[in-house]
């Protein structure tokens, strides 16, 4: 994967140059985020993205039931291509004020660099290919895929890997933000909803009567005492927890959320036995409450070696632009890929912080550069 061969050719340089002027980029991605896209509920965004790659004249445009939405650019040969993908859902309610604050060289907004930047280079980098009649081996497959937020779990890049995998050979995922950033090794993460289930009753009256809010909270103490590894790194996070009807009632139903983590499959397995282990203590120790435990994420861990060509080829498009590159460890899209053998990295474009905020912003005078190199990359992985 020369990347050289790819920056002389004329009509490529023609593309780098229109793709250094980062802001049709912004407007672009300033307009995905202006629509509202919660987890599990895309729909306006996906039909926003649907248009876009529709009016460059993409092969096969549509939209599954899920609402990823699909583009393909033929290539010259019969034979598996290249999957390039970026998440549509944001961690951000439909209520949320989407309203965008310029200050100095940021630009802040919720959702702007997480994903809403990365889905507006998915489309200027098929718009680049497209009007520059630039040179792909195999299909390139441009998706704007559903879920990868939260309790998403992935099912976005799940289902268009199922969808498209006798047809691929290698995956490219892209985030808005951490441009230099490369992430060829998936975390692993298991989640559990935890729910306790209980009599309840008066605070007075019954007092005495079991809580599921005491018995979760008592679990959720334990818990919170388990040892996670540093090596292999391993971590785990109670994220919420709910219940209750007032503040004289004893609570009849509680639950939490807990997300677990490692670089390593067996480390997250023997976390996991451990939590499961400490929910049948609790449950042995107060009969009269039920517990149930519910898988609601598991995401694959994966890897390819950092000398694989894919990754030594991201690496040497990041260093035409001149950036620096930082391997990262990370649970992504790329997870999904990894697992399964295929080929994958995920890759950031700009620069930018506090995701998953509401004062989230971006820094897009990388962003030109995240591109240019996101184009190499791009034709040096589906020549």
């Amino acid at each position: 994967m020369d990347i050289q061969r790819w920056r002389d050719l004329p009509a490529v340089r023609r593309a780098l140059a229109e793709l250094a002027d980062y802001r049709p980029i912004l407007e672009t991605a300033i307009a995905v985020q202006q629509v509202p896209a919660p987890t599990f509920d895309e729909s306006e965004r996906s039909a926003f993205v649907l248009d876009r790659l529709r009016a460059l004249g993409l092969s096969d445009v549509t939209s599954d039931e899920i609402g990823n939405v699909y583009g393909r650019r033929p290539g010259h040969a019969v034979r598996p291509g290249l999957l390039i993908a970026a998440h549509l859902d944001t961690v951000f309610p439909r209520e949320t004020d989407l309203r965008l604050r310029y200050e100095a060289d940021r630009v802040y907004g919720p959702g702007l660099g997480d994903n809403s930047t990365g889905v507006a280079g998915l489309i200027h980098l098929a718009q680049a290919m497209q009007r520059h009649d630039l040179p792909n081996g195999g299909d390139i497959w441009f998706v704007a895929n559903v879920g990868e937020e939260g309790l998403g779990d992935l099912r976005g890049i799940r289902a268009a890997v199922k969808r498209l995998q006798p047809r691929i050979s290698s995956v490219i995922a892209l985030e808005g933000c951490d441009f230099g950033t490369l992430h060829h090794q998936a975390i692993g993460v298991r989640r559990y909803r935890i729910e306790a289930v209980a009599p309840g009753g008066h605070s007075w009256g019954n007092y005495g009567t079991p809580s599921a809010i005491h018995t979760l909270v008592r679990l959720a103490a334990r818990i919170t005492e388990l040892h996670a590894p540093r090596t292999p790194r391993t971590s785990f996070n109670i994220g919420v927890i709910t219940g209750g009807t007032s503040v004289n009632t004893i609570a009849e139903h509680a639950s939490m959320l807990l997300d677990m983590r490692s670089v390593s499959a067996t480390a997250l397995a023997n976390l996991a036995a451990q939590v499961d282990r400490l929910v049948a203590v609790a449950a042995a120790e107060h009969p009269d409450v039920q517990l149930h435990v519910q898988t609601v994420g598991d995401r694959p861990s994966g890897a390819i070696e950092r000398d694989h060509p894919l990754v030594q080829a991201a690496v040497a498009a990041y260093h035409s632009v001149g950036a620096s590159v930082s391997f990262q460890q990370s649970s992504t899209d790329a997870n999904i890929p990894l697992s399964m053998g295929i080929p994958a990295v995920c890759v950031g474009l700009t620069d930018g912080g506090n995701a998953h905020r509401h004062d989230e912003y971006i820094q897009p005078a990388n962003l030109g550069r995240g591109m240019q190199a996101l184009l190499l990359l791009a034709l040096a992985a589906a020549a």
